[in-house]
């Protein structure tokens, strides 16, 4: 069976949509295998942003979900990310509760980032199947609860997360693919990526969250690194950031082992990041999670995320993000 063949079958046989379901969620963060637990949060990390939209502490209530095992939480690897908002006047707590039309009711702006179900917390566990972090229930009352106006931000990274994720996403229409995009002849085995998404190729596309609400909040190229990708069928749907020409996506059995007989398929015009009204609410999906982030990776430290130099749109593009999702005048 050639390799185009063994992609097919393997999507066939675990889904696109990546999983079994599962109820049990006790709280706690993974423990992380192999490269990712050299992945360390940069504390120094503090962008300028200029003039603060909100006045402190009077901006809209950013929830972090740290319900689900999740591999990003406030305290964590997603601090800089709330150190972000903060300095934008936003107010960003953790949410600590499943999530039920009761949990959510108080919630503006829900972050959902790298979740992942309890059969598939640590190194031993990254391997197929990748089970939904989110029971039948939860999905529904998430869908129900951004139909009537919640706005989400999701996030799924590289496997096992994307898998995590698929149920949920599926609700909103997003079909993820749960495994590594990788651009051109990178090799998954020595490291992590960068992707940069230009708006003058068209890889970034002309959004609201593109555009910004003055020049100083125009975005013209943003970076990811090495996460998943999906695919959007909602006809409220806008794509954000699409795989360029070149990328492939690898769907090893388990994460982070690859070998010549590791599934790929194309991942041209796959996409890491989209935007989508979904009844009276705001979703917007991402499938890679360190561009929200600052971190150093490895033993030389490398940055990874919006203190990478590459990457200095980003935390302008994250604030852009969570201002859509506001639904900022």
């Amino acid at each position: 069976m050639d390799r185009i063949r063994r992609a097919r079958a393997v999507l066939a046989s675990v889904g696109l949509l990546a999983g079994s379901w599962s109820i049990a969620r006790p709280q706690g963060s993974p423990a992380a295998p192999r490269g990712e637990n050299l992945q360390v949060v940069d504390t120094a990390f503090r962008p300028s942003i200029g003039t603060r939209t909100y006045k402190t502490g009077s901006g809209p209530i950013v929830t972090v979900d740290e319900a689900h095992h999740n591999f990003h939480t406030i305290d964590g690897r997603y601090r800089p990310f709330a150190n972000l908002l903060e300095a934008d006047g936003f107010t960003v707590r953790p949410g600590r509760s499943t999530f039920s039309p009761t949990s959510l009711k108080s919630i503006s702006i829900l972050v959902i980032a790298n979740s992942l179900e309890e059969r598939n917390l640590g190194a031993p566990n990254w391997r197929l199947p990748s089970y939904s972090a989110f029971d039948s229930s939860e999905i529904a009352a998430t869908a129900a609860w951004v139909r009537q106006g919640g706005s989400l931000l999701l996030i799924a990274d590289h496997m096992p997360f994307a898998g995590a994720a698929s149920a949920l996403a599926a609700a909103f229409g997003i079909q993820f693919a749960n495994g590594y995009a990788l651009l051109g002849a990178a090799d998954p085995r020595t490291g992590d990526y960068p992707i940069t998404f230009r708006r003058r190729d068209g890889s970034l596309a002309g959004h609201a969250i593109t555009t910004g609400h003055s020049s100083a909040e125009r975005i013209d190229s943003i970076v990811s690194f090495t996460g998943s990708a999906f695919r959007l069928t909602s006809p409220g749907g806008r794509a954000l950031m699409t795989l360029p020409t070149g990328t492939h996506l690898e769907l090893p059995i388990i994460a982070w082992q690859f070998s010549d007989t590791t599934p790929r398929i194309s991942g041209e015009g796959w996409l890491q990041g989209a935007a989508l009204t979904f009844g009276r609410g705001r979703v917007a999906v991402f499938g890679e999670a360190a561009m929200f982030s600052a971190q150093r990776k490895g033993p030389q430290q490398v940055p990874m995320g919006m203190n990478a130099p590459e990457a200095t749109q980003n935390p302008r593009f994250v604030l852009n993000v969570l201002h859509w999702l506001a639904n900022r005048p």
